[in-house]
């Protein structure tokens, strides 16, 4: 499995921003795919996971806010994030579950090159 996100930039605070995440291998709907993020100094924590194509779990600090789903027909999966605050900035990874807690990084094992997002109060 192969993944590459895309999408990242600057945007101001309050604004909107959709990372994608293409998936090789086979099809995203066929995994439990998980979203992360780093920011500097600080450790990788979970974002939103998506599962059989459409079921779906967010972190606290996220939900309502950012929504992930995926498009079968061109085997991405897709981070709306909505309502940008300076503290969403981070580095971006989206990774495939392996087992375990899926809010947990240890659980994934494979993971994209990260994009990175930056919002500016």
């Amino acid at each position: 499995v192969q993944l590459r996100e895309s999408g990242g930039g600057s945007m101001q605070a309050g604004g909107a921003l959709r990372i994608s995440c293409a998936v090789s291998g086979g099809p995203f709907s066929s995994y439990k795919m998980g979203w992360f993020r780093q920011a500097p100094g600080e450790d990788r924590e979970f974002v939103a996971s998506i599962w059989n194509g459409r079921s779906t779990f967010y972190a606290d600090s996220v939900k309502g806010r950012f929504t992930v789903s995926g498009d079968d027909a061109k085997n991405v999966v897709y981070l709306q994030m909505n309502s940008l605050k300076p503290e969403d900035t981070a580095v971006y990874y989206c990774a495939v579950h392996y087992s375990g807690d899926i809010w947990s990084r240890l659980s994934y094992d494979y993971w994209g090159q990260g994009t990175q997002v930056t919002v500016s109060s």
